[in-house]
């Protein structure tokens, strides 16, 4: 299944390649609703946040209560409250990244608390990788740590993971398929995979691996669209 991204920065829905260069963005945020309304899932991240820049919690409240889809959340989640805040504006679930980690090594005692407030079912923790390492705070930071090493210990603290491969986040050359299967391997939890998917082939060979796919560039850039498989999609 596809997942539509819609990544806000400065008030604006982005799409960056490999985190850093801006290559377009969209005003109408809440318009983009409408123009993903055939999907039922939708991933809404707050660069700024996740930048420590600020935030657009105001749009991210206005896209939870007016989507017709279930909404995840992620970017700048760095406390229980922060989580709790964001699913009682009606997001299915919160997605975690850099807070799940400190000092390079994974943060137990933050997750515990996390999944103590608001459960692991209500938890997506995002495993974003450039190099085969994990990268936070805005892929800033690349850590030593490895998501196949780690997935395992980070079971018990999430019902699924959000992995990213960054190599390729918004260049439409394509994403790594021998990647996620080895991430597969790794975890009986549910993957969403993402990073420079751009056609309807790699959606079905993640399907196969029964992940979904979290789209940015290549929905907004109309390379991919709800229907069926085209010719353009090959």
């Amino acid at each position: 299944m596809i997942v539509p991204c819609i990544d806000l920065q400065g008030g604006k829905a982005v799409q960056l390649v490999r985190g850093r260069r801006r290559r377009l963005a969209v005003d109408d945020v809440l318009g983009l609703l409408d123009r993903f309304r055939a999907y039922p899932l939708l991933h809404v991240i707050d660069l700024d946040a996740a930048m420590r820049r600020g935030n657009n919690g105001r749009l991210v409240r206005a896209l939870c209560r007016s989507a017709k889809a279930r909404v995840r959340v992620g970017g700048g989640i760095r406390s229980p409250a922060r989580a709790q805040q964001i699913l009682r504006w009606g997001a299915e679930k919160v997605i975690v990244g850099s807070a799940a980690f400190r000092r390079g090594e994974i943060d137990h005692a933050f997750l515990r608390r996390l999944v103590e407030r608001i459960g692991r079912r209500r938890v997506i923790l995002a495993l974003d990788t450039e190099g085969g390492r994990i990268v936070v705070g805005g892929w800033r930071e690349k850590l030593l740590l490895r998501p196949a090493e780690v997935m395992p210990e980070l079971e018990k603290y999430c019902s699924e993971f959000l992995c990213t491969y960054v190599d390729a986040e918004g260049t439409m050359r394509g994403t790594s398929l021998a990647w996620f299967r080895k991430l597969r391997r790794a975890t009986r939890l549910r993957i969403t995979a993402a990073g420079g998917i751009r056609s309807r082939r790699e959606v079905r060979a993640l399907q196969r691996l029964g992940m979904n796919a979290a789209v940015g560039m290549a929905l907004y850039l109309g390379k991919l669209s709800p229907g069926p498989p085209t010719a353009a999609d090959a």
